[in-house]
């Protein structure tokens, strides 16, 4: 298990923070964009279990097993998510704080803010990016970003493959 887990985890990790920099880079950073990558990239959780159920385990796995074997891919891909998402941060000397911060600020000014509204917005903001500065606060936010996702393809994955006759193994 521990095998499967680190191979697929890496696998997941690297194809979403891979993504996840080509996305900023070419698509403005969408979230919606982003989310639907992790989904998609998160979705090989269904894949690992079933691998792990059909080969190393006979045809049958448990719903417990089948859940640690999705969290522990989700983890390593939460790993590998950090650190491509810091590998970037730092290499473009943390400009996405800015860019973000004033693409928040041109969305609500266009969606007719006032200029109260918006110098409250900013200072909101301001704080909220010197604490996003710090490392420490900075890794389990980017750790966070994805894990939930994991953790949703995990369930879904163990819910339905912990029934053999769900995708049965075929030799």
């Amino acid at each position: 298990m521990t095998r499967i887990i680190l191979v697929f985890g890496s696998l997941v990790g690297t194809i979403i923070a891979v993504l996840m920099i080509l996305g900023i880079v070419f698509l403005s950073g969408s979230e919606a964009a982003g989310y639907l990558t992790m989904l998609l990239a998160l979705s090989i959780i269904f894949v690992a279990i079933k691998r792990h159920r059909d080969i190393n385990l006979g045809g049958v796995i448990r719903f417990w097993p089948a859940l640690a074997t999705g969290l522990g891919i989700a983890a390593v891909a939460g790993l590998f998510y950090v650190v491509g998402w810091e590998i970037y941060f730092n290499a473009t000397d943390r400009a996405f704080m800015d860019t973000y911060l004033n693409g928040q600020i041109a969305a609500r000014e266009a969606a007719g803010a006032s200029a109260e509204e918006v110098a409250a917005f900013r200072q909101q903001m301001g704080a909220m990016m010197e604490m996003y500065g710090k490392w420490w606060f900075r890794l389990p936010m980017t750790f966070i970003e994805i894990f939930p996702v994991g953790v949703l393809v995990s369930l879904i994955s163990a819910a339905l493959l912990r029934n053999p006759k769900v995708l049965p193994h075929r030799a």
